[in-house]
């Protein structure tokens, strides 16, 4: 009876203490980063990519809200920001580092979807500059995965095709053109696709 007591309260003390880790500190801590994130996108959507990464003096970086506030959503997602940085500033091997420590959500609502496709994808990009083509072509089918929509699906088909072709598997390649015509046949992709079909 008495383990029964000291196991109930030890469970009341650990669920106790995850409510409050992430109730009262990560919510503290995601609030910081928020703010720190706004001035970091800002200078994103300037272009300024270095400032954006790196910060200035006034403006906090992507890489120091990574740093400060490495539980929250939004430093999950300043690793994806830090990517395209990194690949903008031509440090593809920072870009690949990055992007995959974006962890994408378990359930994601659509526009979540998009940016993980969009995160996979310039993953796949890197990869095809770093010559890695069968690496490429597997990061482009699960940008498909992730956001098969007529947008996007497409887009990350043609990637796919072509870093198949590169890596010698032709067959493969076609596959790719072929589930383009057949699913996306309004789709801009859908020409091409065709023209490599015939």
């Amino acid at each position: 009876e008495k383990t029964i007591v000291v196991a109930v309260a030890a469970i009341v003390v650990i669920v106790g203490g995850w409510f409050l880790y992430n109730n009262v500190y990560v919510q503290g801590q995601s609030q910081k980063a928020g703010a720190d994130m706004f001035a970091a996108e800002q200078m994103f959507a300037a272009e300024q990519w270095d400032v954006a990464l790196n910060g200035d003096g006034t403006t906090v970086g992507f890489l120091e809200v990574i740093n400060n506030y490495g539980v929250t959503a939004e430093a999950n997602l300043a690793n994806y920001y830090a990517g395209i940085c990194y690949l903008r500033l031509g440090d593809l091997e920072n870009a690949a580092k990055y992007l995959a420590k974006f962890d994408a959500p378990c359930r994601a609502s659509l526009p979540e979807q998009i940016i993980i496709a969009q995160n996979l994808g310039l993953q796949g990009d890197v990869a095809v500059e770093l010559g890695n083509y069968a690496e490429a072509a597997a990061l482009f089918a699960k940008a498909v995965k992730a956001s098969e929509n007529s947008y996007t699906a497409p887009y990350y088909l043609v990637k796919e095709a072509r870093a198949l072709a590169a890596a010698g598997e032709l067959e493969k390649a076609q596959e790719c053109y072929k589930t383009i015509v057949a699913n996306y046949p309004n789709s801009s992709e859908s020409r091409e696709a065709e023209k490599q079909l015939r």
